[in-house]
């Protein structure tokens, strides 16, 4: 991340996840040596304009640690974030690349359906993609199929 302001009043932690296709959680920490009045306020950009979190998420004291967004788009290239605060002694500045569709978290797929031959030496086993935020690019998921015998 490129840090700017007072030493030690950046954030500390931060990361994001896409969950249930287009909603993402953002969490970080305020650094140990930040002022007890610092206030952090998040703003990321992707295709449009940067957007300010629609909600956040304090904690104890108060203080922004994490934001709640909806309807995002997990797209390829680098999202820009960005966390900016202040407190009466310093400026904070806080910046973040991610590739978001490396954050996303997958749905299970859906409508499994087996077909085995009599002898159960061949089957067949077909399910339905799960729903994701970017389905540009179907080629880069992979599927694992665990067999247990009981």
């Amino acid at each position: 991340p490129v840090l700017a302001g007072v030493n030690g009043s950046a954030i500390e932690n931060f990361s994001c996840v896409i969950y249930n296709v287009s909603l993402m959680n953002c969490t970080w920490e305020a650094s140990r040596d930040a002022p007890g009045d610092a206030q952090y306020f998040l703003y990321w950009k992707g295709y449009g304009d940067s957007v300010e979190c629609e909600l956040y998420i304090k904690d104890e004291n108060g203080r922004n640690t994490g934001c709640r967004f909806q309807n995002v788009r997990a797209g390829y290239e680098h999202t820009k974030f960005l966390v900016n605060g202040s407190s009466k002694d310093s400026l904070i500045h806080c910046e973040k690349y991610i590739q978001l569709y490396k954050i996303e978290k997958l749905m299970p797929p859906s409508n499994i359906a087996v077909k085995c031959d009599e002898n159960k030496d061949h089957c067949l086993i077909k399910w339905q993609q799960p729903q994701r935020s970017n389905s540009e690019k179907d080629k880069c998921y992979k599927y694992q199929i665990i067999i247990k015998y009981t």
